[in-house]
């Protein structure tokens, strides 16, 4: 079908689409429009990356404009070489890959296609972090337009970011570093005796910058660099490592350096900075030398034509580790166990450079692609990503699920038949009433639903110990008398056979259970649709080992750099892992299935909540809290419900499937609802800046009011002290005249005297009064913002005779003359002395 999205014509493969699929392209679309990036979680089985490519691949990029897009995977599924498809593990592939490449330079070799020969670094690639911030610049030699990144299936693009910048070191990687560098070191005596002059053009090279004016092949384990910016490649190299004998020798001491480290019996911890100075301090290694080694190492080995790369994985690792430490001084940490603390009888001291903040990994994606899209069906809680990756997406988006019907059951089972508590806490897993109610969980609903049957538990220990429980307390023989039974193991050959007699059992109609591990390869990348899967159990809560010394230290990174409390962030990783796993069994709207969280700490909000909103738009109340029994009754009536005939044709399933008459009027609906926002959202503009003109003038009266009225309080201040100034010589001089003879025993002179008292009392009350109504004024200075004071600083006198000095409202100034003038009081006062004086008289 043909639909329009704004002014995108975009082509879908299938006749009708989800209206949750139409609603992803439209939040994508505003994404790439907005050139921002975005994070975008749709339910599983609905169809999203069928959407994410019918988008993309529509988007208009020029009338005669090709799309080019690169998917990238693993040499081993992209090569179709039989040396290489038959190498037992990835790095004999990588090498082997190598090997094909440098043997077609001559074309005489090896007959590339001529597309090929020239994007052969695009045929054979690894998905990895830093080897996607590589191939950049080269996409931005061949494209002139805008690149975009997508991340599919990007649930725990935090915890591979990490990884990508994280390095341990063994004994056994140290010895393998010894011999690596030996090899190096015979080989170059071999070059100076046949072909010095390969080592002279490295040098020069090397003292003009590691990538000057492109020199330097960019070769796919050049491209593989863990950490240098692009700044740093235009330097040139130190000169003590400029040389590859001095090179060799740099490196020897680094090795002998960190065997000495591995000898310790305690645990350490310390920061790079501190590391590095320890480092400097006992065999002389500054920064900039390690921030080198890495590509200072994969320049001395193209020049000394070395094809078999896997055997010089172990100083690869030394020099990552080198590199990593000489370019980060926060965000890791150095890791020193001189044992596992699971196994503390058996000696096993590793160093580890553990990297706690994944948005180092991937800032420079952010930076260098104009939009960089994580989408999967396990995103929740949606708003922690941002943070945990240190980046502002322009969309960011939960989808919900929309059903024909009821397809989905969720349930959390908290107690068994005998309503015991059931929970993998650390003190409870060991309790076998536990591990008998789980067991009677599992045999009870083997013999209720048919077909495939998948478990999920929170660790390899736990699930060992738990089937030896059942099989010695007879729990797993019961089961297998309803179907066969399949373990995942750490070895990947076991688990894939066990994988496909799982399938051949549920075909053949026997049904089987297959047991399997969170975080394992089954629960990220194993499909159990249809009948393979009709019930999923998770028992127990999948969180990370607490007790890890790396786990502890990521943790306290993230709760003082990013305010994320610990509890916060390990129940996020451990329920986003709980339902990727419950996750497997939908693949599709026509598929069902039911999900068992079998686990009494589900039953709390704060655990429940941060499941995604398509499986709590399922779990009802009544599916809360339940024991072994309901939960059997619940499945039951679930799977009767099933049994129905399905028809999608229905008048209640054309509710999720749109046709294109649909579509079009969402479309044409959509732009209608675009121009009224446009529409409103201009007059809104206008009102915000009408606002703003009356909140400029309203801050220029206040600042002005604010203004006078300080003046108001000093001059007021200043009229009070004089007041008092005054008094003080009115008191004096009718002191000195009532010390006068014949003062006293004369009437006249005493009503005078009474009416000099009066006066003054009325004068000091007047003073009070003016100093008073300032106080208030600050009290009714919001009521007074507009009119100002101007009004009562003109007035020249007040009831009680007291002068204010003359106010200036343009100069803002006080007439200094006004303190010069006479008052009415004076003449009073000097009237009645003379009086008095001429009675004495």
């Amino acid at each position: 079908m043909k639909f329009q999205i704004e002014d995108i014509t975009v082509y879908f493969p299938y006749d009708n689409i989800y209206p949750e699929q139409y609603s992803y392209m439209v939040e994508l679309k505003r994404a790439l429009d907005a050139k921002g990036h975005c994070l975008l979680e749709m339910p599983t089985g609905t169809g999203k990356t069928i959407a994410l490519l019918s988008l993309i691949t529509s988007f208009p990029l020029g009338s005669s404009a090709r799309l080019l897009a690169l998917g990238l995977s693993s040499r081993k599924n992209l090569c179709i070489n039989p040396a290489v498809v038959s190498a037992e593990n990835r790095d004999s592939v990588d090498a082997a890959v190598g090997s094909l490449q440098r043997a077609g330079k001559d074309g005489a070799r090896i007959s590339w296609h001529a597309i090929w020969c020239n994007l052969q670094m695009l045929w054979f690639t690894v998905t990895n972090i830093y080897l996607i911030q590589k191939l950049l610049g080269l996409f931005q030699k061949r494209c002139s337009g805008s690149l975009w990144l997508f991340f599919d299936e990007a649930h725990n693009i935090d915890n591979v970011c990490i990884e990508a910048l994280s390095v341990s070191v063994r004994r056994q990687t140290l010895e393998g570093a010894t011999r690596n560098i030996s090899r190096m070191s015979q080989e170059i005596e071999r070059f100076k005796a046949t072909d010095a002059g390969k080592l002279r053009a490295e040098y020069n090279r090397l003292v003009e910058g590691l990538a000057q004016r492109g020199n330097l092949p960019i070769g796919d384990t050049w491209l593989s660099n863990p950490a240098l910016p692009e700044d740093i490649l235009k330097e040139a190299v130190p000169g003590n490592i400029r040389r590859a004998e001095h090179f060799l020798s740099v490196l020897r001491r680094l090795v002998q350096y960190i065997k000495s480290r591995l000898q310790s019996e305690n645990f350490e911890k310390e920061s790079p900075v501190s590391f590095v100075a320890s480092l400097n301090q006992q065999v002389g290694l500054d920064q900039k030398t390690l921030k080198f080694c890495y590509d200072r190492l994969h320049s001395l080995m193209m020049t000394l034509e070395i094809t078999d790369t896997d055997e010089f994985l172990s100083i690869q690792t030394i020099c990552d580790f080198a590199t990593l430490v000489g370019t980060y001084a926060r965000g890791f940490s150095i890791i020193i166990e001189p044992y596992d603390e699971r196994m503390p009888h058996i000696p096993d001291p590793i160093l580890q450079l553990s990297c706690h903040d994944a948005s180092l990994a991937i800032r420079p994606l952010f930076e260098r692609f104009q939009t960089v899209v994580i989408t999967s069906g396990t995103l929740s809680p949606i708003d922690l990503y941002p943070r945990l990756l240190n980046f502002n997406p322009v969309v960011c988006r939960s989808f919900t699920m929309s059903f024909t019907r009821d397809c989905i059951c969720p349930m959390v089972l908290t107690r068994g038949s005998d309503q015991l508590p059931v929970s993998t806490k650390y003190d409870m897993r060991s309790d076998p009433g536990v591990a008998r109610n789980y067991g009677r969980l599992l045999l009870e609903m083997v013999s209720v639903v048919p077909d495939g049957i998948v478990c999920f538990f929170v660790s390899y220990s736990y699930m060992d110990a738990i089937v030896n429980t059942w099989n010695e307390t007879g729990i797993l023989k019961d089961i297998m008398q309803h179907k066969l039974v399949f373990i995942e193991t750490q070895d990947v050959v076991e688990t894939t056979l066990a994988l496909d007699n799982y399938r051949k059992a549920c075909d053949c109609g026997r049904g089987a259970v297959f047991f399997s591990v969170a975080r394992g390869k089954v629960a990220e990348g194993i499909d159990f649709d249809r009948h393979y899967g009709r019930l999923v159990i998770m028992y127990g809560v999948p969180f990370q080992y607490t007790l890890s010394k790396i786990l502890l230290a990521r943790l306290e990174y993230l709760r003082d750099t990013f305010q994320i409390k610990e509890g916060e962030f390990l129940t996020f990783d451990a329920l986003r892992q709980a339902a990727q796993c419950v996750g497997r069994v939908i693949r599709s709207k026509a598929d069902y299935g039911m999900m068992i969280f079998a686990d009494k700490r589900y039953s709390r909000h704060d655990k429940r909540s941060k499941l995604p909103g398509w499986i709590l738009s399922h779990l009802r109340d009544a599916y809360l809290n339940l024991s072994t029994d309901m939960a059997l009754h619940i499945a039951r009536e679930f799977l009767r419900k099933m049994a129905q005939p399905y028809d999608k044709t229905s008048a209640s399933g054309k509710r999720t499937l749109l046709s294109q008459e649909d579509v079009e009027k969402m479309s044409n609906a959509g732009a209608d609802e675009t121009v009224h926002l446009e529409k409103l959202y201009s007059e809104l503009d206008e009102i915000n800046v009408e606002e703003k003109i009356k909140i400029e003038e309203v801050a220029k009266i206040r600042a002005l009011h604010t203004a006078k009225l300080e003046e108001a309080r000093v001059l007021s201040a200043r009229l009070h002290q004089l007041r008092e100034q005054r008094i003080a010589c009115l008191q004096k001089e009718i002191h000195a005249i009532r010390s006068m003879p014949g003062y006293a025993g004369n009437d006249t002179a005493v009503g005078n005297d009474q009416l000099v008292e009066r006066i003054i009392e009325e004068d000091k009350g007047s003073a009070m009064g003016v100093y008073g109504a300032d106080d208030a004024a600050e009290d009714d200075e919001e009521d007074d913002s507009e009119t100002g004071h101007g009004g009562r600083w003109s007035s020249g006198s007040d009831d009680g005779g007291g002068e204010y000095p003359a106010y200036d409202d343009d100069s803002g100034s006080v007439d200094s003359d006004a303190y010069r003038r006479p008052s009415p009081t004076s003449f009073t006062i000097l009237g009645l002395s003379l009086v008095c004086l001429c009675l004495v008289v």
